[in-house]
């Protein structure tokens, strides 16, 4: 939906010009599931708009509407994750609406990491900058919330699947992130077979 930034005025913008556009054009294409990606777009619209998005996309096309946070909230439930541990880049602001978008959801987050990107800094990053932002910042939500079920990293730009075993060695809790969440549901759904070595949500599905 080509988001300007993750601000609140940028993911409005964004919704209201161009994802009806983008949603007719991918059932034109013959799409039969259609899912809105990003947690930055879901926590700025909120858990009550984001699932009355996807009930009307399905009303209006008949293809099966997923999010990339309800994704992530079926899989922490999958794994019984309820409390829990954020790394994040983003902003204050930001992590505040991610944290209220779960909170909604019954998950308790214990403790939230920044390092104040939003949009153009996130998109930035190499691959491998990305992978230590990962490992730091996950070290990092741990330390602060040693008794969480389970940690997050939240995000798709920072390329942060690499950090997900070891991260789970280390800490000995289930690590989630929302673009693996979204593979889980293909995977749950007997669409793909699942897929070891890369942390427990895609090897037991």
């Amino acid at each position: 939906i080509e988001i300007s930034d993750y601000t609140p005025d940028g993911v409005k913008e964004a919704i209201e010009l161009r994802y009806w556009p983008c949603v007719e054009e991918l059932v034109r294409e013959g799409a039969r599931r259609i899912t809105l990606a990003g947690f930055p777009i879901a926590s700025q619209l909120g858990r009550a708009r984001v699932l009355a998005l996807a009930e009307e996309t399905t009303r209006r096309t008949g293809a099966v509407a997923d999010s990339h946070a309800e994704a992530t909230v079926a899989a922490l439930g999958h794994l019984g994750v309820r409390r829990l541990a954020i790394a994040s880049r983003w902003s204050a602001q930001l992590n505040n609406a991610l944290s209220d978008y779960l909170t909604q959801a019954g998950i308790e987050v214990l403790a939230v990491t920044s390092a104040g990107q939003w949009a153009k800094q996130a998109f930035s990053m190499s691959i491998e900058e990305g992978v230590k932002l990962a490992f730091q910042l996950g070290r990092e939500a741990m330390r602060k919330a040693p008794k969480a079920e389970g940690l997050l990293l939240a995000g798709g730009a920072w390329r942060s699947l690499a950090a997900v075993p070891i991260l789970e060695e280390d800490h000995g809790v289930p690590v989630v992130t929302n673009p693996i969440a979204q593979v889980w549901r293909l995977i749950a759904a007997g669409v793909a077979p699942p897929v070891q070595g890369w942390g427990r949500l895609l090897a037991h599905p």
